[in-house]
């Protein structure tokens, strides 16, 4: 099960609880497209407790797109930054 919750304080915050697989990712790809384009924009990964592969490459190229990934459990960085290398 996934949760996506939205909240604005001089950015908006999306925050996302539980699991997160390919299935879920159209919808979040659709929640962050709806935003403003130049607005601040932050995913809050703490209660994030499972990801797939394609969720992880996800995440690392919202984070080269400038989308902060605040949060973020320790192993989803090990694995988006060997990914990455």
């Amino acid at each position: 099960m996934l949760k996506i919750t939205r909240a604005t304080n001089g950015e908006v915050i999306f925050t996302v609880s539980g699991r997160m697989d390919a299935e879920h990712l159209v919808e979040l790809k659709t929640l962050l497209s709806s935003e403003a384009n130049g607005c601040s924009i932050s995913l809050d990964l703490r209660d994030l407790t499972l990801v797939d592969q394609d969720t992880v490459s996800f995440l690392g190229r919202c984070e080269a797109g400038n989308i902060q990934l605040k949060n973020c459990p320790a192993y989803i960085r090990e694995w988006i930054t060997r990914e990455r290398g």
